[in-house]
């Protein structure tokens, strides 16, 4: 769970003008970057945190847990998220199968090239961050949900499955699926920028035929590729978890494509899409003084 909302609960606890205006503030960035995250448009965005915000003001007192008031927030702001969801979004439908969204040899081999030049050649720029974020938006929306409330709102997976109302294990399988999927997405945006377009379109779909017709090494790692997410998550038994680890040390591509999924899940879990700062503090002031006024408390000390 993001440490903003265990501050948030404790200083709503308080029940003090300037407690109660910083734990808005905070609730207000959570609600504003998770719509951000989830649709991407930030009008619908500010309309969210506003909405949401406001109905929950007779809530928030009440919810004294801070878990029990990440998982309230969460489900009604995915709710209107879901309400606003503009019909012309660019995600796709289709959910792209284990093998789809396996690397082909050509894509290996390009990962093994950016292993041998070192970690620094994958640092997150400014512009990167705006390319993983538009990655994000084009997974789609049934993985990217789960992507950011796990590994973004930082949600265990119980409580995400208690969010969108499926069982623990459908949760890990469709993260493992969004992981996979913002990792392809996010490669192919940094390649499409590194490449004239003319000179990508070819190139793509030679690797894709070389996928297709030559099986043998995801044939050979495929197991390996539909559980990382579990071993990087330290959710495997030791047993196959030694197993997959003997694997990974003597399979150098696997070896690059696991720390190329890594790096994708760390952008992710560092993705941040702030509020503007023009507009916070006007909807903080009165949302703060509406929550004060069902307090009885005078706002006047501020």
């Amino acid at each position: 769970m993001r440490p903003e909302l265990i501050q948030a609960s404790d200083l709503l606890r308080r029940n003090t003008p300037e407690a109660v205006d910083e734990a808005i503030g905070l609730l207000q960035n959570t609600v504003y970057s998770f719509s951000m995250k989830v649709c991407g448009h930030p009008e619908d965005a500010e309309d969210t945190m506003q909405e949401v915000l406001y109905r929950s003001l007779g809530h928030l007192a009440k919810i004294q847990d801070p878990q029990a008031l990440a998982v309230w927030l969460y489900t009604v702001t995915r709710n209107r998220c879901w309400r606003m969801r503009r019909k012309g979004a660019s995600a796709p439908k289709h959910i792209l199968s284990l093998d789809e969204l396996m690397p082909d040899e050509a894509e290996l081999g390009r990962l093994l090239q950016d292993a041998a030049a070192g970690p620094e050649a994958n640092l997150l720029h400014a512009e990167q961050h705006h390319m993983l974020h538009q990655a994000v938006l084009r997974i789609p929306v049934q993985l990217r949900i789960v992507l950011v409330l796990h590994d973004m709102e930082e949600l265990t997976t119980e409580q995400v499955a208690q969010i969108l109302g499926l069982q623990p294990g459908t949760v890990r399988v469709r993260l493992h699926r969004a992981r996979l999927s913002v990792r392809k997405e996010m490669g192919r945006t940094l390649n499409d920028a590194h490449n004239p377009p003319e000179s990508s379109k070819p190139a793509h779909k030679k690797s894709k035929d070389v996928r297709v017709k030559d099986g043998s090494r995801p044939t050979e790692c495929r197991e390996l590729f539909a559980n990382l997410s579990e071993y990087l998550d330290g959710r495997v038994e030791p047993l196959t978890c030694e197993a997959m680890r003997g694997h990974i040390e003597s399979c150098p591509a696997c070896v690059a494509f696991l720390r190329d999924l890594r790096g994708a899940i760390d952008r992710c879990r560092s993705l941040e899409v702030p509020c503007d700062p023009a507009v916070a503090p006007r909807l903080r002031s009165i949302l703060t003084q509406e929550y004060l006024r069902l307090l009885g408390i005078p706002s006047a000390q501020k």
